[in-house]
């Protein structure tokens, strides 16, 4: 490792929203290097725009270059990049499948999926798409939409995908109430045979905006399985707000 380099990196590192500005010995002192050294470093960096220095105080902050670079890399950041760590971490702590469904209208659209590998496992394609009433990642969407939306999708023609798909107005209704009291939706074998799928609404601030669901084979999702997983699906779900809004990302279909 060069040890030059990695202390310069230290020093720009130290430039953050909550102490934005330092002078020379001040930086110095935190870091415990010789202020020359880190003289020379901001010197340097404000030599090619790295940092800025002010004229009067002789103190110095992050300068245009850093802002170019940040710009960069915020115009080519991936949601995919960002969003899969978490549901990768997710589908190895439970060994199911995982889904993160977004709102698309009077739709959800399966978005990203994670599978397991060497396990029976319940497939659906990105991009996918499935009206509002269907299965627990759909209706854990629609329970925090407006009333008038979910009038409307139970005033829709509502088929049935399999002999269990909810196709009852004023049973979805008390289904929707439940997940909202609870926090999350549960569906056995509703658009798909002998599965079961556990998930939990997905926001963006107090916009609901999506959902994230783990999903299985009936006989490896005991409800045992399903207790244990709740909490991991919801830290899960945590994660993924805090980088939305960290990151101000939009999810597109």
């Amino acid at each position: 490792m060069l040890k030059t380099l990695d202390l310069a990196l230290k020093v720009l590192m130290m430039f953050t929203r909550e102490k934005p500005v330092w002078g020379v010995r001040e930086l110095a002192s935190e870091i415990g290097v010789n202020h020359t050294n880190i003289y020379r470093i901001l010197e340097t960096f404000e030599k090619n725009r790295f940092i800025s220095k002010d004229k009067v105080t002789k103190k110095y902050s992050l300068g245009y270059a850093t802002w170019e670079l940040g710009m960069i890399m915020y115009e080519n950041l991936n949601v995919h990049t960002l969003i899969y760590p978490a549901l990768e971490r997710l589908k190895d702590k439970t060994g199911e499948s995982i889904f993160l469904t977004v709102l698309d209208r009077n739709e959800a659209v399966t978005l990203a999926t994670v599978e397991p590998e060497n396990k029976v496992k319940f497939s659906v394609s990105v991009g996918s798409r499935a009206p509002l009433y269907v299965g627990a990642s759909y209706r854990s969407i629609l329970a925090y939409l407006p009333d008038e939306v979910i009038e409307s999708v139970i005033a829709s023609d509502m088929k049935k995908y399999t002999e269990k798909t909810m196709t009852d107005g004023d049973e979805l209704r008390t289904e929707l109430d439940s997940i909202r009291q609870q926090g999350w939706a549960k569906s056995l074998g509703e658009y798909t045979a002998d599965v079961i799928a556990i998930a939990v609404p997905l926001f963006d601030h107090e916009e609901i905006i999506g959902s994230v669901t783990v999903s299985g084979p009936v006989y490896r999702m005991s409800d045992e399985k399903i207790e244990d997983f709740l909490p991991l699906l919801q830290e899960t779900r945590d994660e993924i707000s805090q980088i939305i809004q960290r990151y101000q990302l939009k999810l597109k279909v």
